[in-house]
């Protein structure tokens, strides 16, 4: 008989642990005992170098089949998409459409300047006001063009160092009008609209 699975690593000397779908905790090892924490930048880009396809693999078989084929869309975000599927559950079928939409949610505190996730606030935003007033609440322009743009995208897993940059040029007509109609848009194609991150 099978029994989910959880996900183990090592980071800054600690045993981390994601815990089986749907809970999805992210907890550290003090002892004997497991403690839950935070998802900080550096812990999940920890886990991103630690837990290859063999890790994720029997994990995902206890993940429900439509979130799974979710998460294999990305290779080092795959646990930030994976908390945003389990903390945001009504926001599913759009995170399906536009899979890059997981990024910018999982980087909610960052973006909007506060000290930590508000995962309750973004369900109730979208709840009250969908799609568009979750763009809005991510700082984003609400509308139709802004997800063709997020859909074009060639990497769902968009890196940290674009989010900012990418959402202060889509205010910018000319720029969110170019981007909508250019399908696959590479990394490098991000960094030349985003020049100040190109170095980083």
């Amino acid at each position: 008989m099978s029994f989910p699975l959880v996900l183990v690593w090592s980071h800054a000397g600690s045993a981390h642990r994601v815990t089986p779908w749907p809970e999805v905790q992210l907890e550290r090892r003090y002892g004997d005992e497991w403690i839950p924490v935070a998802p900080t930048a550096d812990l999940v880009a920890s886990a991103a170098g630690a837990l290859g396809e063999r890790d994720w693999q029997p994990y995902l078989e206890f993940v429900p089949s439509a979130v799974r084929e979710f998460l294999t869309r990305f290779t080092l975000t795959r646990l930030e998409a994976l908390l945003v599927a389990a903390r945001c559950p009504a926001l599913f079928a759009e995170l399906a459409d536009t899979p890059a939409l997981a990024a910018f949610v999982f980087s909610h505190p960052d973006l909007r300047g506060t000290a930590g996730p508000a995962w309750a606030e973004i369900n109730a935003v979208h709840e009250r006001s969908g799609i568009y007033g979750l763009l809005e609440w991510l700082g984003l322009p609400a509308s139709r063009q802004t997800l063709a743009v997020l859909r074009n995208l060639s990497d769902p897993g968009v890196p940290k160092r674009f989010l900012g940059p990418l959402r202060a040029m889509l205010w910018e007509p000319r720029t969110i009008f170019t981007l909508q109609r250019t399908p696959g848009i590479t990394d490098r194609q991000l960094a030349r609209y985003c020049p100040a991150t190109a170095a980083a």
